[in-house]
């Protein structure tokens, strides 16, 4: 596979995502040059930025290392979501643009039916395509950068279930459009701590030997994958 060097990082993510490179396993330059068809200095950039973000670590005599964060630290990813994307959905309500509108209206239209049909899998890319509009409707460039993150990491760590109550989390999703179309901060706010709240109930902690466990949590849960 050759892709172009500046989308290494992006590459080596995704595939650490999708678990082809295994918890706590070696990435070494000259296995992901061969492997993406670059040479070894982006992909030691890629490693850098990588442990930046916390999906790679450095360990002595082994070198970079995909990482193997704690149950606490995937818990505080789900907390941090909590309180940031109700953040950014209060910005949007002041600094949307109408292209911002008509795309997040648009995807609530298509969840809709999607979720009345219960095709699953369409619902977490439309879930995930509309947070990551939502986040770039606030206006705020490192705010949509560290949701785009958590978004990535919590797909990482957890697991997600299929929604029970996907007509009923699309209708939020409207609620939560219409509160930022009229310019309601406070309403896009509370619409969306509750839609987050709730959706957090369907993650479940993903373990290194691939089973999963129910996290514990100290907040009473009722999030979708870089799906929501």
């Amino acid at each position: 596979m050759r892709i172009p060097a500046h989308s290494v990082c992006t590459a080596i993510r995704d595939d650490i995502v999708a678990g082809v490179y295994e918890r706590g396993s070696r990435l070494t330059e000259e296995v992901l040059a061969r492997r993406y068809g670059v040479s070894r200095v982006p992909v030691r950039e890629a490693l850098r930025t990588l442990e930046a973000e916390g999906f790679v670590v450095t360990r002595r005599h082994a070198g970079a290392c995909v990482a193997e964060p704690t149950e606490q630290e995937a818990a505080d990813l789900l907390e941090l979501r909590m309180l940031l994307e109700p953040l950014g959905a209060s910005r949007a309500a002041q600094r949307r643009t109408e292209a911002h509108l008509k795309v997040l209206r648009g995807l609530v239209r298509l969840g809709q039916e999607r979720a009345r049909r219960g095709n699953s899998e369409d619902l977490r890319s439309l879930g995930g395509w509309f947070h990551e509009t939502l986040a770039q409707a606030s206006g705020s460039q490192s705010l949509t950068s560290v949701l785009t993150r958590l978004r990535y990491k919590i797909a990482w760590m957890y697991a997600v279930e299929a929604p029970a109550g996907a007509v009923e989390s699309w209708a939020e999703h409207g609620a939560i459009v219409d509160a930022v179309a009229r310019g309601d901060g406070e309403r896009a706010r509370a619409v969306t701590a509750l839609h987050t709240e709730r959706a957090t109930s369907a993650h479940r902690l993903r373990l290194a030997s691939g089973g999963e466990r129910v996290r514990n949590s100290q907040h009473p849960v009722n999030m979708p994958s870089l799906r929501h």
